[in-house]
């Protein structure tokens, strides 16, 4: 099981995994309610290096992203399970509105992106290509969605 960290508790974690030689993907997102997409999603980041950071928003900033009914489960929930997932090494909440200052900080060898991207329109690619980092485009196709099944649930 993965373990939820603070930010702090994170960095120390990724400076202790770099004295051993590991390397760190980083992988993020709302995780409301769980379903295949993310879990093919973030098993696939898995397989990019030797452990997997995964970003969790906090309710605040997916608020902002998807409105106000959401999230569904609020972040703690969200950060648990997603450290359930024999893929996740580690997960932090982010509040900001966007992950380039996590990236920042952390340095992780790949950032990981689902396949509604292509390197060209990520959106933290330049912070990733300054600090010598690479870009993967990983996961299945981009056919579910927590809004999809929110909409075949009627809520």
């Amino acid at each position: 099981m993965g373990e939820i960290v603070t930010r702090e508790e994170l960095v120390e974690r990724v400076r202790r995994g770099r004295e051993r030689g590991l390397t760190f993907a980083f992988a993020n997102g709302a995780f409301d309610l769980l379903h295949v997409g993310h879990v093919r999603y973030l098993e696939a980041a898995r397989r990019e290096a030797d452990r997997l950071i995964v970003a969790v928003n906090d309710d605040a900033s997916i608020r902002g992203l998807k409105g106000p009914a959401r999230p569904v489960l609020p972040a703690a929930d969200r950060a648990e399970l997603v450290a359930s997932l024999r893929a996740v090494d580690y997960v932090v909440i982010f509040a900001e509105p966007t992950v380039a200052p996590l990236l920042e900080l952390l340095r992780p060898d790949v950032h990981c992106k689902g396949t509604d991207y292509t390197v060209d329109t990520v959106p933290e690619r330049e912070t990733v290509k300054a600090y010598g980092g690479r870009i993967a485009i990983v996961g299945d196709p981009k056919d579910h969605s927590t809004t999809d099944l929110l909409k075949r649930l009627g809520g």
